[in-house]
């Protein structure tokens, strides 16, 4: 076959430090925004971007030449650089050293960017700990408490 092709969507979290609620409702919109071009500008198509005070979600669609270590690892060093220059008091930020990343078949992509959208609705009755507790468990990844949280 003359050309590669794929069509691999994945679905990306990772929190604030020690999920510190730091990304308040006037930053959120332009961080979801600038997550969203570093996606495009890494070859990727970002379909959605989204959370709440101390976490992200990001639904995208993996380029072929890009792995995903390498692709969280633009993302959040980009927007920690980004973020460090939106407020004084976000001088200090940073990530998480760890990332949740689940693949989302092609059917699921709608709801996937529902669930997206609808972070604050979820996060009034679940912590970023038991919402991700809940996609360890729906995607079967065995983990150690342990070591899931910096």
């Amino acid at each position: 076959m003359p050309q590669s092709l794929s069509l691999v969507v994945v679905h990306i979290i990772f929190s604030t430090k020690d999920r510190h609620a730091l990304l308040d409702a006037e930053v959120r919109p332009k961080l979801h925004a600038y997550l969203a071009t570093v996606a495009r500008n890494a070859g990727c198509e970002c379909y959605r971007a989204g959370g709440v005070a101390d976490h992200v979600h990001l639904a995208i669609r993996l380029s072929r030449t890009l792995t995903i270590a390498d692709l969280v690892e633009n993302v959040k060093t980009s927007s920690s650089k980004w973020l460090k220059t939106q407020a004084p008091d976000l001088a200090g930020f940073s990530w998480q050293r760890g990332y949740g990343c689940f693949s989302v078949g092609p059917t699921d992509l709608d709801s996937l960017c529902a669930y997206i959208n609808d972070q604050a609705e979820h996060h009034r009755t679940r912590t970023f700990q038991d919402e991700f507790r809940m996609f360890l468990k729906k995607y079967g990844v065995q983990y150690d408490e342990a070591y899931v949280w910096d």
